[in-house]
């Protein structure tokens, strides 16, 4: 019987810290909350029942703290997210009502504090996502705590993947799409994300200098667009992970009517195209067992991408369809053929389309959807010729009245 003593650990953990340390996102994300934030030290830190290991650090206020540090455990606060599993959140320790007097703020010189759990998919706890400043900070805001928990999410499923890579699941990919995609990721973090993070930046810089209640009006309306636009970024990314980790994307099913779905897809993205006509055909008395939020997802993206790569002139076409227990939507709309060769890989990731001049996407609509099909026990497919483009989603009925 092989025995876990102190050195292995050691081993174990120094492992632990590295991989956080190659994954290419890290940097990206600790920068990130700073910038948001305006707080000066970030870091991910590997916390057992023993030990709080630094794995990797940004450091603007010379806390010292350097990758593969290590801090006494019980005079942290993750110590006690580790047994909590919840999330501290403290904008002034001076004014908050069980923080102020707390023994771990006085020790290390911190006024505001932040600090999330990172749990990986199969929920065993790694560590935190922590962020400390000696100024206060206005931490306490749904955008705050969203961007933590997505962020906080994100390296969970990465260290699950980079485990799982390390062991076995290298052969689910071929050694060039692996490499294909760590490029790609990589990409979305460091250029996809930076975009929105300028934006923000660049609002706070301008309310800094000339911080009128109009102008902040605007500016912050601005900015609240921004980070709507990296939630939404990072989400793709998750179901990515979630897709890629064989898990699939998680449905939460139930007996639903599909056409109240499409009324409020068609509704929502119509009015961001008004001069298209968007035309549909589908029973109200058509049930299934699916899950409404990704069902609308998977319908969004596709309509999206019509109203993207159609022509303004051919309206988009919804058409519903049931036969022999099976339920078809299918979404068209006229434009150029799709080529043979892109048709093989369009629902695989970080495919954009080379056509319409809407290329903010990361590429990740239509695997995304194809993964919601699949967890439906359903397919996506596609046919393309010079009259149209057709996407056709296709899953079991529940009940056809």
């Amino acid at each position: 019987m092989l025995v876990s003593g102190p050195e292995t650990n050691s081993r174990r953990l120094a492992a632990e810290v590295d991989t956080v340390n190659r994954l290419e996102a890290v940097p990206t994300i600790l920068d990130t909350i700073c910038q948001v934030t305006g707080m000066g030290f970030a870091a991910i830190a590997r916390v057992t029942d023993e030990r709080w290991i630094a794995c990797s650090v940004r450091d603007t206020i010379d806390f010292g703290m350097k990758p593969g540090g290590e801090l006494t455990l019980e005079t942290t606060i993750c110590h006690e997210i580790r047994d909590s599993g919840a999330s501290v959140i403290i904008s002034d320790v001076a004014s908050d009502p069980i923080y102020e007097g707390h023994y771990t703020p006085a020790l290390y010189g911190f006024r505001s504090y932040a600090s999330f759990p990172i749990f990986l998919p199969a929920g065993e706890f790694f560590g935190t996502l922590c962020a400390i400043d000696p100024q206060p900070r206005d931490l306490d805001r749904p955008e705050v705590r969203g961007m933590f928990e997505m962020f906080a999410k994100l390296i969970g499923f990465a260290l699950e993947q980079a485990n799982r890579l390390a062991v076995s699941e290298a052969s689910r990919l071929s050694q060039l799409d692996t490499a294909r995609l760590q490029e790609q990721f990589v990409a979305v973090m460091g250029h996809d994300l930076r975009n929105p993070l300028a934006s923000i930046q660049a609002g706070i810089t301008l309310l800094e200098k000339q911080p009128t209640p109009e102008r902040a009006k605007m500016l912050l309306a601005r900015m609240r667009l921004s980070g709507d636009r990296m939630a939404a970024l990072i989400a793709d990314v998750l179901d990515l992970a979630r897709g890629r980790l064989g898990g699939g994307i998680p449905v939460s099913r139930q007996l639903m009517s599909i056409a109240p779905i499409i009324t409020q897809v068609v509704a929502e993205l119509g009015s961001t195209h008004p001069g298209q006509a968007i035309l549909v055909d589908c029973s109200d008395d058509l049930l299934i067992d699916g899950d409404p939020l990704r069902i609308a997802q998977l319908l969004s993206n596709l309509l999206g991408n019509a109203l993207t790569h159609g022509v303004a002139e051919q309206p988009v076409r919804i058409v519903c369809a049931f036969a022999g227990g099976q339920m078809a939507i299918s979404i068209s709309n006229g434009g150029l053929k799709i080529a043979p060769e892109a048709i093989a890989d369009i629902f695989q990731p970080f495919v954009r389309g080379q056509s319409g001049t809407n290329r903010d996407g990361l590429g990740l609509g239509l695997y995304i959807s194809a993964q919601i099909a699949a967890a439906h026990d359903g397919t996506l497919s596609v046919t393309s010729t010079d009259a149209e483009t057709r996407f056709t989603f296709q899953m079991p009925i529940a009940i056809a009245s």
